[in-house]
C-alpha cells in the first residue's frame, strides 16, 4: 500500500528559515484525540515543534469528521492538525507497539488521552517508555487524572464544565446551569498542557531526566474560574447564577442598540464607573453612598443597568461605541465570528491568517496564540490527509520500503 501525499510546504520543521522559531528540533509524538492533548500539540508545533500525529490504520481521528466539511473534507482537523506529520500506527499490535517505542526513543515528548492503563496494556507504559528513553517527557491528559475513584471513567470538556463549578455559575438567575457551546474545558487544559510539557521540558535542562505530566481536565477549569474554593472555605459561600451580571460590580451587562445591535459593558474600576454614569446622564447615581465600591454598585444594578440600558437602546452601536470611547469608558460589540474577521484590531494583529491548503485551495483560520518578536511562530501548513507522512517519518527510523510494506501486511500501520 503506498500513500500518495501532497509536499509539505517548503517550510518544514527541517527548513528553519529566516528565524529558527523557538521549538525547532524538538520532537513530539501526537497520540490523542479529542481535543485538549491535540491543541496542545498543535500549540507546540506553532512555534517549530516537530510534531508526528499518530492516528489509527483503520480509524482516523474523529476530528476529522466532527463538525461541518467542505468537499468531504473536515475543516476543525485543518486547524487541529496543522503543523504536524501524520502517520498511522496501530498500537495494540506487535509491530505497531515495536514502531512507536523506535520513534519514542529520539522524541521529546508524547502526548496521550487514553483512558489510564490503556498504554500499559499495550506494553507502552512509563516503564517502557522511560527504559527507551530517560529524558522523554510523556503528557496524559485524560478527565479525571491518572488516579482516584474516576480516573476510569470516559472524561471530556463538557464533565469538566460541569463538575468544575463553571456551569453552575452560568446563566440566567432563574434557568438551568449553562454549558459552553464550544470545547472551553479543553482549550483551557490544552493551554495548561502546554505550559506543563514546557516546564517539564525545563525542569529536564537542570536534571537531565525527562517526566510524567498528569494533566486531568477537571482541574485547569477549577483553577480559572477564581478563587471559589477560598471563599467556600472562609465564609460558607457559593456563587449563584447572576446572568451577564457580576457580583463585584455595576453596571456589567449585555444592552441592546436602537439599531438591534449589543454591546457589552465593563465598570470593574470605579473611575469607569463614574465615567459611565456621566456618561448616560445619571451623575447624581455618583453620590449615593452604595455608588462608592463595586460590591454596593453590584447591589444596585437594577438601578444602573436601567440608566445605561435606556440610554444605549436611543443611540446606535457606532454612536454607542464612539460616544464610550471619548468618555474614556469600557465598551465592547458582541461579536459573532463575521465580525470578528472584518474587524480591524484583529486585521492588524492578523488574528485570522490565510493558509494555503492542498486540498481546498486558500483557507483562512486562527493564528499562533502570540507573538514573539525575535523568534515568532508560524502555521507551516494545515492538517495533512490520513496517514500522509507515514512512509517519510518510518524511513526515517531506518526502516525499507520492505519493512514498512511488511508493517502494511501486518495491519500495524
Amino acid at each position: 500500500m503506498t500513500i500518495h501525499a501532497p509536499a509539505i510546504p517548503s517550510e518544514s520543521p527541517e527548513s528553519p528559515g529566516p528565524a529558527r522559531p523557538p521549538l525547532h528540533g524538538l520532537r513530539v509524538l501526537d497520540l490523542a484525540t479529542l481535543f485538549a492533548g491535540p491543541l496542545a500539540a498543535m500549540m507546540l508545533g506553532d512555534f517549530g515543534a516537530d510534531v508526528v500525529k499518530v492516528e489509527h490504520p483503520r480509524k482516523p481521528d474523529p476530528s476529522r469528521g466532527h463538525g461541518p466539511a467542505k468537499d468531504g473534507v473536515g475543516l476543525w482537523w485543518k486547524v487541529l492538525g496543522r503543523n504536524k506529520r501524520t502517520i498511522t500506527l496501530d498500537l495494540s499490535s506487535p509491530g505497531g507497539r515495536d514502531t512507536l517505542l523506535a520513534l519514542a526513543a529520539d522524541a521529546d515528548v508524547i502526548v496521550e488521552n487514553f483512558r489510564p492503563g490503556t498504554l500499559e496494556r499495550w506494553g507502552l507504559g512509563w516503564e517502557e517508555l522511560s527504559t527507551v528513553n530517560p529524558r522523554l517527557v510523556l503528557a496524559r491528559v485524560t478527565g479525571f487524572g491518572q488516579f482516584g475513584p474516576y480516573a476510569h471513567r470516559p472524561g471530556f470538556g463538557t464533565l469538566a464544565e460541569a463538575m468544575s463549578g463553571f456551569a453552575a455559575i452560568t446563566g440566567e438567575p432563574d434557568g438551568p446551569p449553562t454549558l459552553p457551546p464550544f470545547g472551553l474545558a479543553d482549550s483551557i487544559a490544552a493551554l495548561a498542557t502546554a505550559y506543563a510539557v514546557m516546564t517539564a521540558l525545563t525542569a529536564r535542562t537542570a536534571t537531565g531526566s525527562g517526566q510524567v505530566v498528569d494533566m486531568a481536565i477537571i482541574e485547569p477549569m477549577l483553577s480559572v474560574i477564581g478563587p471559589h474554593p477560598l471563599w467556600y472555605d472562609q465564609l460558607g459561600y457559593v456563587q449563584p447564577r447572576t446572568g451577564n451580571r457580576s457580583r463585584n460590580n455595576a453596571p456589567r451587562n449585555t444592552y441592546r442598540t436602537a439599531d438591534g445591535s449589543w454591546v457589552a459593558v465593563s465598570t470593574s474600576a470605579q473611575s469607569i464607573a463614574e465615567r459611565v454614569l456621566r456618561l448616560v446622564g445619571r451623575p447624581e447615581l455618583i453620590d449615593e453612598p452604595w455608588f462608592a465600591d463595586g460590591t454596593g454598585r453590584a447591589e444596585h444594578a437594577d438601578v444602573l443597568d436601567e440608566a445605561v440600558g435606556s440610554w444605549i437602546a436611543r443611540h446606535t452601536r457606532d454612536e454607542a461605541m464612539a460616544a464610550f470611547e471619548k468618555a474614556e469608558a469600557a465598551i465592547a460589540p458582541v461579536y459573532d465570528i463575521r465580525d470578528v474577521v472584518a474587524d480591524p484590531q484583529y486585521q492588524a494583529l492578523r488574528t485570522v491568517t490565510e493558509v494555503e491548503d492542498p486540498e481546498l485551495g486558500p483557507i483562512k483560520m486562527q493564528n499562533v496564540l502570540f507573538r514573539l518578536s525575535e523568534t515568532p511562530g508560524a502555521i507551516r501548513w494545515p492538517g495533512r490527509p490520513h496517514g500522509a507522512d507515514t512512509t517519510a517519518v518510518l524511513s526515517e527510523l531506518g526502516l525499507t520500503p520492505a519493512e514498512i510494506d511488511a508493517l502494511r501486511e501486518q495491519g500495524a500501520v
